[in-house]
């Protein structure tokens, strides 16, 4: 049964589990993990105590999990609270479903719904049976560390932080322990130490019952203790592994800051998008918005200096402080329609230097403490001397939504919003000019222009990248636009806006952060590496319209979202416009559907992300990390075979090859032996390492009952085994490799099925090299004891 060993294996992934505590907001899933693993492997002792094969084994392991999960999240709709029903299985099937949608709409850490619990349990059970089958019943402690380590995988994945020292300390203390439990039975099922007279030489003492290995396990466990530590000690210390210091307490990395500067906007964004810190919090929000919340807007930039976006210089004055009063109307808001939103908001105290407060735009109030102010112009709301790093403040604002019929009818805008917003240096080249006319060529209103513009950089030949590559040209914005087509939201952000001023369209840029991740409902959390740009485009009635040519989704920036005033454009009935288009501009924007299918897909702005838009087409999300867990699964289920397969190659090449005229060498006997040796393992036939050749092939033969061309080849191999190791001529003539085949062939003939496959897939010599390294590596340990040890015993 193997007692110990299965107490071991449950408390090694139990050990592991403690790993995914950052995916979780609260710790009852670990309740519901522990029960797993207990059922699992009392079903191990069981199915062991009725000698069930190894995979029958595992079956039992699987059926009984499935009985806990029953039991568990099911139990009204099992039989008798236990049996399994169909409503038991649909309300399982629907947790998960459950347990998935909220994966992907949460951040972590989740919320702890049924769903995800149960999602949790299932994941811990199914990787204790696994550990269950390799260190129990397979007795292949070391393999059982890849789904111990698999668990710590998932949150490294999900997230950029680190998992905790002292989580994977437990983790790696379990693993360790469940090698030693191993190890030691292996040891105790050796038998009585055999005492030989230079044992009893070497020692004064009296001698024992067995030796005193109490050095060696001391050695053992000091040893093991110190890998621990180095690996978690190490990362600590070595710069730039981990950014925070020794133990989570050195700071975040970057000098103690994550500045946020009022300098260089565009600067600092690269900085976010760039830098170590991507993945820190930067501020959590609530929000009363039903739909998915709107970007937090800090800074709107409304000068293009030929190669930098920046803003014109704000006149202040005690008359612009925010307290206790509405701010400025919107320019340009009218008949488009819009609703009230309260945002509270708050930033974390590691965040340094916020003098820019990121808003819902157009805010209308905002409640803070000390001396804040508005710009009225472009409703910017700064500070001189006061931050926000560590505060909470409150956002009314307006969500406005206009319709794709209302932006089609705003034509005219006022002088001096033209003249500000439309003003551009005389340096760009005239290329980007004509593209831009190309890319809306026929297109009958302003929105309509700015409409193809988006989707011309979100559907075309562009590429979101962090790490563009370096201008070959004086002109950033022509190599970005006409050459290199590579960016992140900077570079498409700045293009979309000066395009649309060369279409007399007023334009500016704003810099933020997208919307976040909902970590709960109504509660959202943003990331450093939401901080975003976007293009504002002015539409009279709807005022600073926002639109997103930034690439999305997986192949961008993550959390962007399209407008749905964007993607309107086509179910508008032609009757609606003011004007009639020409068939060219209808023909392409009757195609627009297709930007769902493109490479750049991504969501629209009413809160369904990626995986629900899919959905909504009739299709299924992508599971990319099942696909990639997969993949791991089949290469590590692969392993054995192709470890199998190198080893054999690597022994042939080691020999020469076979001559019909020279007799084979001693190496290419060897190599023939050792073959047939490891091929008696991976059939599961008995080998005795004190055997002859002779001894060897005669027990072989009668035991495989081998007919006679099958016993010949095999009489070969071994006498050319017995002239290659006590005989100085060489072996006689013979072409051992053709017999090595013959032999092969009729061990596989002469076992059953589940011997066969195990041999191909699973082939237990893949383990001999690792086990004689282990061997060789006690025996230099047990003569270095001692030799440390002779001093002292005379």
């Amino acid at each position: 049964m193997r007692l110990k060993m299965t107490v071991m294996a449950a408390l090694a992934t139990l050990a592991s589990s403690v790993g995914l505590y950052p995916l979780f907001a609260s710790g009852t899933w670990f309740w519901s993990g522990l029960g797993a693993v207990i059922v699992v492997a009392g079903a191990g002792l069981i199915m062991r105590r009725l000698r069930a094969p190894a995979l029958l084994g595992a079956l039992g392991g699987l059926g009984a999990l499935h009985l806990y999960l029953n039991v568990r999240f099911a139990s009204s709709q099992a039989l008798l609270g236990i049996i399994p029903t169909p409503g038991s299985l649909r309300r399982l099937g629907e947790l998960m479903g459950d347990g998935w949608n909220a994966a992907n709409q949460y951040a972590a850490p989740v919320p702890l719904v049924p769903g995800i619990e149960l999602l949790a349990a299932t994941g811990i059970g199914l990787v204790a049976v696994v550990v269950d089958l390799l260190a129990v019943r397979l007795r292949r402690s070391a393999p059982a560390g890849l789904p111990l380590l698999a668990m710590y995988s998932v949150p490294a994945a999900v997230r950029e932080d680190s998992v905790s020292w002292l989580a994977f300390g437990l983790g790696a203390l379990g693993f360790l322990m469940l090698l030693m439990a191993d190890a030691r039975e292996q040891v105790g099922g050796w038998g009585r130490a055999v005492f030989t007279r230079r044992w009893s030489e070497s020692t004064a003492e009296p001698v024992a019952e067995r030796p005193d290995s109490s050095g060696m396990a001391a050695s053992g466990r000091r040893i093991g203790v110190a890998a621990v530590a180095v690996a978690v000690l190490l990362p600590t210390i070595v710069p730039g592994i981990h950014p925070r210091g020794l133990f989570g307490m050195g700071g975040d990395g970057a000098g103690g800051s994550q500045t946020v500067t009022t300098v260089e906007p565009l600067a600092q964004l690269k900085r976010k998008l760039n830098g170590e810190n991507r993945d820190a919090v930067i501020l959590t929000y609530r929000t009363d918005d039903a739909d998915r919340p709107d970007y937090l807007r800090m800074y709107a930039l409304d000068k293009f200096e030929g190669d930098r976006w920046t803003y014109s210089g704000m006149p202040s004055s005690a008359a612009d402080r925010v307290s206790g009063r509405d701010l400025p109307f919107p320019p340009g808001l009218g008949n488009a329609g819009f609703h009230g939103v309260t945002t509270r908001v708050r930033i974390r105290s590691a965040v340094d230097k916020v003098d820019f407060l990121p808003v819902p735009y157009p805010p209308r109030r905002v409640q803070i403490k000390g001396d804040w102010r508005a710009h009225p112009q472009s409703l910017m709301v700064y500070s001189l001397r006061d931050s926000a790093s560590g505060r909470s403040y409150t956002v009314s604002s307006l969500r406005v939504q206009p319709t794709a019929a209302e932006l089609t009818r705003a034509s005219k805008y006022p002088s001096d919003i033209v003249t500000q917003f439309t003003k551009l240096p005389r340096s760009i080249p005239a290329a980007v000019r004509r593209t831009a006319e190309e890319v809306t060529k026929g297109a009958p209103t302003a929105y309509d222009q700015a409409v193809r513009l988006q989707r011309w950089f979100t559907e075309g030949d562009f590429v979101y990248d962090l790490n563009p590559p370096p201008p070959s040209s004086a002109n950033d914005l022509a190599e970005f636009v006409l050459t290199s087509k590579r960016g992140y939201c900077e570079q498409f952000a700045a293009s979309m806006a000066v395009m649309a001023r060369m279409l007399n369209i007023p334009a500016r840029v704003a810099i933020g952060y997208t919307a976040g991740t909902q970590i709960r409902p109504g509660e959202w959390e943003v990331r450093s590496k939401d901080a975003h740009a976007w293009p504002e485009l002015y539409f009279e009635g709807a005022g600073w319209v926002r639109f997103e040519p930034t690439p999305a989704g997986f192949g961008g920036q993550g959390t962007a979202a399209t407008p749905t005033y964007t993607q309107q454009q086509a179910e508008q009935p032609a009757q609606q416009q003011t004007e009639a288009p020409d068939p060219a501009a209808t023909s392409s924007t009757a195609q627009s559907p297709s930007a769902t299918e493109g490479p750049n897909q991504r969501p629209d702005d009413g809160g369904a992300d990626v995986g629900t838009a899919d959905e909504e087409k009739g299709g299924f999300p992508i599971p990319v990390g099942w696909l990639a867990g997969g993949l791991l699964v089949v290469m590590l289920l692969a392993a054995p075979m192709v470890v199998r397969l190198l080893t054999r190659r690597r022994r042939w090449s080691a020999a020469p090859p076979p001559t019909t005229s020279a007799p084979p060498s001693s190496a290419t006997a060897h190599a023939a032996w050792r073959e047939v040796h490891a091929d008696a393992l991976d059939h599961g036939l008995s080998w005795r390492p004190s055997d002859s050749p002779r001894a060897a092939a005669r027990r072989l033969g009668e035991l495989l009952e081998l007919n006679p061309t099958a016993s010949e080849a095999l009489g070969r191999i071994a006498r050319a085994e017995e002239v290659a190791r006590y005989a100085r001529s060489r072996p006689p003539a013979a072409d051992l490799r053709a017999d090595v085949r013959t032999v092969r062939t009729a061990m596989s003939a002469a076992v059953g099925r589940s011997a066969r496959l195990r041999a191909r897939l699973l082939p237990p010599s893949t383990m001999s090299d690792f086990r004689h390294a282990g061997t060789r590596a006690l025996e230099t340990a047990g003569r270095l004891n001692a030799t440390l040890r002779l001093p002292r015993n005379k």
